[in-house]
């Protein structure tokens, strides 16, 4: 135990800890009584250190020095702290519900000849936490200190994902504190299932976000402490996951959601088969998609993980992260030096040791003299870009590209196409930024050379309800079988590629022969992943998948686009864009947002000004144009004037006339306009004032 001592410095709150020297970091949580302070820690001269700590009611967090973790909590009573080895942390074991590897292909499907880098721009996940009210009760039942608890989680989970260019921003709390506002028992397969179907319906029109996680203080059967879709970031329905809070201290519920939401990401279990890198050894940690967790803490991901999370990124998972978040819903409050760009500020570019951005003043967020701008696609060099510089180019067919406005130094929003419209020619629909067909997922489940069987494959086979054929699951938990219909909503039926699944060691074939009416045999190639009951089975069909003309796979049915509103968006952008997912016309280059009726620029009221190719020629062209109708029109108009004041005005002003007038002849003539007075006429001027120099 020992006590810290407090020491004023810059206007900051120091802590010095007897023992140690001075760390490095910062962080602001929101305290009881809604009031806010700030850690600042200078920095400590070592390397592999993360340090991440919170000074509400007291100093705690995790320390990590040389792989050697430090747990600091403060006493309940006075100013005493306490700071003991990881190992010595009340862990529970556990395992993830996911429980086996599920590995895709990694090059890039449905894009255009213009790939975004989606690596390079930094990624912002606009996390919500909910506890539920066992966690509540286990906390005490206090409201404020579950917060805490969360906040806590939520900052340490933000740590992690940095490395991978993704910012966690907290955006909201929840505590059930008057009991839970759906289903959570011991069974997290069930768990999960009615916390995202709760989300979706409620939750998210009322606070949106990217994705939710619940953090559960029930015990969950089995080894199980967290559960959650693969690569289904951003989806409506299961961009979420479960964590069981397992241990005193809240880093291990940390490292849990962290490894939750990594498989929101597409990123799969670092298993010795895959053969991944890490920094930290096994004896160490390992890293975060490790499939247990236990001490000490992994805080780190492995080369598997980046990849997995590259291939899911290329592929359209996560089309809603590019967006800043709004800076008034963070939790916590503001202040400089977090890295959101909030009121008050001119910019935000970290903690002062940290910071290198040459437009910042890191320790006031103001911009330095001349400076414009700090941040964003759309500022170079501290300057704004021109309008209609491309600043994000789409990543697929069915994302669409945004333009710098001018006036904003970010980028807007990231757009896609609306759900429902067509994409890859007419073989599939777009749903959530990306072009779903059967084709691809053939090609995922098989390699390369595998295509969808026909139709009567589907129908048979998942007609069966069984595990081997069917579409989903029914409320009861049973295997339920498919409708004529809905056929193509089911299992995925294959045919061709390689001899076995592709998708992992844990998948297994499953061929049916079916005999034909007019003699022979036809081959349909299912799969079986062994993922027990607590994952989505990668087999089916996807949501978005087009089942038949004008048709889409919605909750394993076959359903008709128009209950998406494609067709009436569309109908409003006069034939001449296409409708966006924020249900607005995206032009084309020839006209204007926001109906496409009117000359334009193209693009979108959310994308941004599209730019002419070549937007000088045309500007030059518009203005010979009109000098040379300037012209003309002054020898109209003059024509008969200048040639009888000829005869009535003096020598002088005679030939200085006849002048002006030649030079609107001869520029004219140099652009090639054919000249509105007769030859002769000029004829008879250059004459004469020939006569007149003589």
């Amino acid at each position: 135990m020992f006590h810290l001592k407090k020491i004023n410095k810059e206007k900051s709150d120091y802590y010095f800890m007897s023992g140690f020297t001075w760390l490095m970091g910062y962080l602001m949580i929101k305290c009881e009584q809604q009031k806010y302070r700030m850690m600042k820690i200078q920095k400590l001269y070592l390397f592999n250190l993360l340090c991440c700590l919170s000074t509400c009611t007291g100093l705690r967090g995790l320390i990590s020095l040389e792989h050697k973790v430090y747990i600091l909590e403060p006493m309940e009573e006075g100013n005493t702290h306490r700071l003991y080895r990881g190992e010595h942390l009340k862990l529970t074991q556990g395992t993830c519900g996911h429980g086996h590897n599920i590995s895709y292909p990694t090059q890039m499907t449905n894009t255009t000849g213009h790939k975004r880098d989606a690596q390079s721009s930094t990624k912002h996940v606009e996390l919500i936490i909910v506890a539920d009210n066992r966690e509540y009760q286990k906390q005490g039942k206090d409201v404020e200190k579950v917060k805490q608890r969360l906040a806590e989680i939520a900052n340490y989970v933000d740590k992690f994902y940095r490395s991978l260019n993704i910012r966690v921003a907290l955006v909201g709390l929840e505590v059930w504190s008057d009991g839970d506002k759906c289903s959570i028992t011991q069974d997290p397969f069930t768990s999960l299932h009615e916390f995202l179907d709760w989300r979706k319906l409620k939750l998210l029109p009322q606070r949106p976000h990217d994705n939710a996680q619940l953090i559960s203080g029930v015990y969950f059967q089995g080894t199980t402490i967290g559960m959650a879709p693969i690569m289904s970031m951003c989806t409506a329905e299961q961009s979420g996951g479960i964590v069981m809070d397992h241990s005193d201290n809240p880093l291990g519920a940390a490292v849990t959601l962290a490894h939750e939401l990594g498989h929101n990401f597409g990123m799969n279990h670092d298993t010795p088969e895959r053969g991944c890198g890490c920094r930290a050894t096994v004896d160490r940690g390992g890293c975060i998609m490790t499939p247990s967790t236990g001490y000490p803490f992994p805080t780190v991901f492995s080369t598997c993980s980046k990849k997995d999370l590259a291939a899911s990124l290329e592929k359209g998972v996560g089309m809603c992260l590019f967006n800043m978040p709004e800076v008034k819903v963070l939790y916590g409050g503001q202040k400089c030096g977090n890295g959101y760009v909030e009121e008050g500020e001119q910019c935000d570019c970290g903690d002062v040791e940290e910071c290198l951005n040459p437009c910042c003043n890191a320790s006031t967020c103001t911009l330095k003299q001349e400076a414009v701008c700090a941040h964003g696609q759309c500022c170079e060099d501290c300057q704004l870009k021109p309008a209609g510089t491309p600043c994000r180019e789409s990543s697929n067919s069915c994302d669409l590209p945004e333009f710098c406005t001018g006036a904003d130094p970010h980028c807007p929003a990231n757009v896609y196409l609306h759900d429902g419209n067509a994409c890859q020619g007419v073989d599939g629909h777009c749903y959530n930024g990306i072009c779903q067909t059967h084709e691809q997922q053939c090609i995922t489940l098989w390699g390369q050379g595998a295509k969808p069987a026909p139709g009567i494959c589907f129908e048979r086979v998942n007609s069966a309800g069984d595990p081997y054929g069917n579409c989903g699951k029914d409320a009861k938990g049973s295997f339920a079988k498919c409708e004529a219909r809905d056929a193509k909503c089911g299992k995925m039926q294959c045919q061709g590629g390689a001899n076995r699944p592709v998708i992992g060691t844990n998948a297994v074939s499953i061929e049916t022969n079916i005999p034909l009416q007019e003699g022979g045999r036809i081959l349909c190639r299912g799969t079986h992943v062994y993922l027990g009951d607590d994952m989505p089975d990668p087999g089916l069909v996807l949501t978005g998948t087009k089942c038949g003309e004008n048709m889409m796979c919605i909750n394993r049915q076959c359903q008709n686009i128009s209950v998406l509103g494609v067709h009436d968006c569309s109908a409003k952008c006069s034939g001449h864009g296409v409708c966006n997912n924020n249900m607005n016309c995206h032009c084309e280059s020839l006209w204007a947002p926001p109906f496409c009726d009117k000359a334009g620029f193209g693009g979108s009221m959310d994308s941004g000004p599209m730019r002419p190719t070549d937007s000088s020629g045309v500007t030059v062209g518009i203005l010979v144009a009109f000098l040379c109708l300037l012209g003309v029109g002054i020898i109209v108009c003059f024509k008969r004037k200048t040639l009888l004041s000829l005869f009535f005005s003096n020598k002088n002003s005679t030939i200085e006339k006849l002048r002006k007038t030649l030079r609107i002849f001869f520029f004219c003539k140099s652009k090639k306009i054919k000249p509105i007075l007769r030859p002769f006429i000029f004829f008879d001027i250059e004459t004469m004032i020939k006569h007149d120099d003589n």
